[in-house]
């Protein structure tokens, strides 16, 4: 195994290439690398995107035009952490849009159906802290958002 850790293979129908250049636009530290294209060997049409390497903050994925067999859902999603609200809302504006879908503590799922955590950093620091009626305050106002408002948070947490 070499030590340049793991890639994570995105599968998408037929939208690999378009995807990947979302992403790398979305996020500093990203580009393009590779793109395989198929053969006449298959499937598909020769010439058509069959991969595309990509790096987005850093993070090494492949996007694979696999077909319709398999789909995204919620039980793997990628969580970003974020320094401010400026941060959390930079990344919730474009990644919902275009046809993403906002949904709730601060998770949304983007345009190809790949599941996100927008989450402030100051969030985890608040619903950890060992003071129980703290964190629970944290934790109920998170539970009661969609994007997440740190501003908001911080009221509940400081009992305001």
């Amino acid at each position: 195994m070499t030590t340049d850790g793991f890639t994570t293979c995105l599968w998408f129908d037929d939208r690999a290439e378009e995807a990947a250049h979302h992403y790398v636009s979305i996020f500093e530290n990203s580009r393009i690398g590779r793109i395989g294209r198929r053969t006449e060997a298959g499937p598909g049409p020769a010439g058509s995107v069959l991969t595309v390497e990509f790096t987005a903050n850093g993070q090494k994925f492949v996007a694979l035009n696999g077909g319709p067999e398999f789909t995204f859902n919620e039980a793997i999603s990628f969580q970003i952490l974020c320094a401010d609200q400026a941060e959390v809302d930079h990344y919730w504006t474009r990644l919902t849009e275009g046809g993403g879908e906002e949904g709730p503590c601060g998770w949304l799922k983007d345009r190809y159906g790949v599941s996100w955590q927008v989450v402030p950093e100051r969030l985890i620091e608040m619903t950890t802290d060992p003071d129980q009626e703290k964190a629970g305050r944290a934790t109920r106002a998170m539970l009661s958002m969609g994007k997440l408002d740190i501003a908001a948070l911080e009221k509940a947490y400081a009992g305001e």
